[in-house]
């Protein structure tokens, strides 16, 4: 779906492409901050200690192993509305899917990270943590359509699809294993 959001497609639809990637970045990282901000000040009303650490550790650890288990997250079984698109402006369809898809739960989940990252927003102890999280997170998701800033003809889009859908497996097996690293020498280092 969002292989569209790229300057030859914006072209042919008489947009900027700038303006709706610049659209899908601000939502991305506006819609995450806002929900890391609203996990974190929840997160204030939990009992306070030590068992926060562990939590979170556990969480990042878990979020590895479900996904090298390849055991599917809960979540939503919805894309964005692709008739956004011929329905409206750049910035709106580029705002509306990357807040979306900056929230991380309101489409289709792939990924257990996605909740690990929002229960570590939840520990966080405030708003202003969470917040921080969350809009990294939202970042994170927003890669996506500068990443396809190069496709102005069809060869490229060709090539960039068959190179993503190649890059696909072992970037979820890498980030998984990353997540199981980061646990471990959180662990680790909070012991030591």
């Amino acid at each position: 779906m969002l292989t569209s959001i790229h300057p030859l497609g914006e072209r042919a639809r008489q947009n900027r492409w700038a303006i709706t990637a610049t659209a899908y970045v601000i939502g991305a990282v506006g819609a995450g901050a806002a929900a890391g901000a609203a996990l974190g000040w929840l997160g204030t009303l939990l009992p306070g200690g030590d068992w926060r650490w562990a939590a979170a550790v556990l969480a990042v650890g878990a979020a590895g192993l479900l996904d090298l288990a390849r055991i599917q997250p809960p979540g939503l079984k919805r894309q964005v509305n692709e008739d956004w698109i011929g329905n409206y402006r750049g910035w709106v369809y580029g705002g509306g899917f990357g807040a979306q898809l900056g929230v991380g739960i309101s489409t289709f989940v792939v990924t257990w990270g996605t909740w690990a990252t929002w229960m570590l927003a939840l520990l966080s102890g405030g708003a202003t943590a969470g917040a921080v999280i969350g809009a990294v997170f939202g970042f994170g998701r927003s890669i996506f359509p500068l990443a396809a800033g190069w496709i102005d003809r069809p060869s490229r889009l060709t090539t960039f699809s068959q190179r993503l859908a190649a890059m696909a497996a072992p970037v979820a097996r890498i980030t998984a294993v990353g997540f199981i690293v980061v646990a471990l020498a959180a662990g680790v280092g909070r012991v030591m």
